[in-house]
């Protein structure tokens, strides 16, 4: 169920756009569903620090959620699941996790930015995330990174 606030949020960047006001796009938070990661991430995406994200494949086949297409629009929630940003997506690629460049680990905007802090802290996050469907991680995970751009951020 969409809140009032997003659909509000996404039907007047939609007439000022000349877009359908119908489906709403999907809204979620970052992260493991905790109030912290998202608010954390929302943040970075909102500062323009973060530009792109990852998810397992495997995580959308389980959950029966589509793989996001190139100028897909989203919106992304703060933990308390209100609005922050309208993004659009603006790349999306299938790339294992060993395989990933260290200029998309960057454009995830978190840590000290290096390839092995992202590295280490998607490990931990696949490894938690997997093992909820009693899957385990390995390095050749296949992810789904998306390229991210902020089309409209919300204002009270």
């Amino acid at each position: 169920m969409t809140s009032e606030t997003v659909k509000n949020f996404w039907q007047a960047y939609a007439r000022k756009n000349n877009l359908p006001l119908e489906p709403t796009p999907p809204a979620w938070m970052f992260g493991d569903g905790t109030e912290e990661m998202a608010d954390r991430l929302g943040n970075l995406v909102v500062k323009g620090l973060k530009t792109g994200t990852c998810a397992a494949h495997c995580i959308h086949e389980i959950e029966n959620e589509p793989i996001p297409k190139v100028n897909d629009y989203e919106i992304v929630l703060d933990g308390r699941n209100d609005p922050l940003v309208i993004i659009k997506y603006t790349k999306v690629e299938l790339v294992k996790m060993n395989e990933v460049t260290e200029a998309f680990a960057k454009s995830e905007g978190e840590g000290d930015l290096s390839y092995d802090y992202w590295y280490s802290a998607h490990e931990r996050f696949f490894t938690w995330e997997l093992g909820q469907y009693g899957r385990t991680f390995t390095p050749d995970l296949l992810l789904v990174c998306q390229t991210i751009e902020v089309v409209e951020t919300y204002s009270l």
